[in-house]
């Protein structure tokens, strides 16, 4: 039985407590993880803020060759990193190699961005009291980053946070998600093994509202950068006072289907969108509205390539959806269909458990007020439901509490640019499904779906204090 250590100031140090970790599909018991306490936060917090100066002072050369030389390792340790996500969160190898891959190239773009950040000069003499005058900005470090991160992606979205973080000249105070700890101290190795300093990142894991309070509240860290919940979001934001803050939240994304040239590819994203990794995505597909005309056909097709979905233990080749992360999940999306079909809806493929797995379910005719139409699902389910009228389709996109990204598919190219105007998301997507990520494009919603953005960049600049400078000739 693997027993796994705190990092802290560049020590892996014993827990006062352990708890195991069991796999979400067979529930055996993988390792045994330890639990930070108030003491071990506070020492990885002092370490952190230890090493903000060495960070600082750091040039960008040699921030970015650790990022590189950090991309190059998981590139070795690829198929290592996979297993481990098949182990302590049940993804399929096939999608865990994917997460690797787009781990590698997230860190790749944060090696690049730490050697352009830079400001720019400020024409002073535009104003009457300007001239004379030279005037530029620079950009600074933040200092100590408090990142907590989710489960469904513990490599990838850790790298977000971390790439950014390092390329800027800030240090790290990681909580990873309770499940996911396995990843998160992979990458800590990783980083120690490409020579970052001493101290620049911490690992602690334990009991969220435990110590994650701790890291949200202390002075001496400056932003909170957190994936996850909205309910934890939102307290987050509540408790963490004048720090800056980003949070990527909730979403339940909707694709409209208006006109398409060829449908069976429409057809087979959806089922992508819905079903990978079993819909424990944030911009997983969960509600599409098909034009009327195009509607029976669409369910019909949607259900044969549903059906062609492998469903198993993660650690096979084949799989393509295994077990939820937790087994309180899976009672969870079970009572959401029974919710749905006591209301009317028919569910036209799947609904059933196949032992420690939920089927990928479609539900069609779902009304607005359903679980699975109002929150987010983060589950194998999806509600199909025609409309007749474009604005209608609009409208039914836009009522909702979220807002991350919608996907419009039609070959009427006024239609796209109004969708783009009026969607209330922080992303449009044309001509595919709202699941579309690159890492270095701008990610984040509206309304309940949080604030600030991710993507390399625009992490970067959110993880810098921007400082102006005026010299009088």
């Amino acid at each position: 039985m693997e027993k796994l250590k705190l990092y802290i100031d560049g020590q892996w140090l014993e827990g006062r407590e352990y708890e195991g970790l069991r796999s979400p599909y067979n529930q055996e018991v993988i390792a045994q993880i330890p639990l930070a306490d108030n003491a071990d936060v506070e020492a990885a917090i002092s370490s952190a803020q230890k090493a903000a100066t060495i960070m600082r002072n750091m040039t960008t050369l040699e921030r970015s060759e650790i990022l590189e030389r950090v991309a190059e390792l998981f590139q070795e340790k690829q198929e290592e990193c996979a297993l481990i996500l098949a182990k302590e969160n049940a993804k399929p190898l096939k999608s865990a190699r994917a997460e690797i891959l787009r781990t590698i190239e997230t860190y790749k773009f944060a090696s690049e961005e730490a050697k352009r950040i830079h400001g720019e000069t400020i024409p002073l003499d535009a104003a009457k009291g300007g001239k004379g005058r030279f005037g530029y900005t620079k950009r600074e470090p933040l200092g100590v980053i408090g990142a907590i991160t989710p489960f469904n992606f513990p490599f990838n979205l850790t790298a977000h946070k971390l790439g950014p973080a390092f390329a800027a000249g800030n240090t790290v105070v990681l909580k990873p998600a309770s499940q996911t700890p396995l990843s998160a101290f992979m990458t800590a190795k990783i980083f120690e093994e490409a020579g970052l300093p001493k101290g620049a990142l911490n690992v602690i894991t334990g009991k969220g509202r435990a110590i994650g309070d701790l890291i949200v509240t202390d002075p001496r860290v400056k932003m909170i950068t957190f994936t996850g919940s909205v309910p934890v979001g939102m307290g987050i934001k509540n408790k963490s006072g004048l720090k800056r803050v980003t949070l990527e939240l909730g979403s339940n994304a909707a694709v409209i289907v208006d006109s398409v040239s060829d449908l069976d590819s429409t057809v087979a994203r959806c089922v992508e969108g819905s079903f990978n990794f079993a819909g424990q995505v944030c911009i997983s597909v969960q509600r599409i509205y098909v034009r009327q005309d195009l509607f029976n056909t669409f369910v019909e097709k949607m259900i044969e390539y549903t059906k062609l979905l492998v469903l198993g233990d993660p650690r096979c080749e084949e799989t393509d959806v295994s077990a939820l992360i937790h087994p309180g999940e899976t009672d969870r999306i079970e009572s959401w269909v029974a919710e749905a079909e006591k209301a009317g809806a028919t569910i036209a493929y799947g609904g059933k458990r196949e032992g420690a797995v939920f089927q990928p379910t479609i539900i069609v005719n779902g009304g607005k007020d359903l679980s699975i139409s109002c929150n987010e699902a983060f589950g194998p389910i999806v509600v199909v439901n025609s409309y007749d009228k474009w604005d209608e389709a609009i409208n039914f996109v836009n009522d909702s509490d979220y807002g991350l990204q919608a996907g419009v598919y039609t070959t009427n190219i006024q239609k796209a640019f109004d969708a783009v105007e009026r969607l209330e998301v922080g992303g449009v997507i044309i001509n595919d499904i709202p699941s579309f990520r690159v890492d270095h494009m701008p990610y984040g919603g509206v309304k309940n779906s949080g604030v600030g953005k991710e993507g390399v960049k625009y992490s970067t600049e959110e993880m810098t204090e921007l400082k102006f400078v005026s010299f009088k000739l």
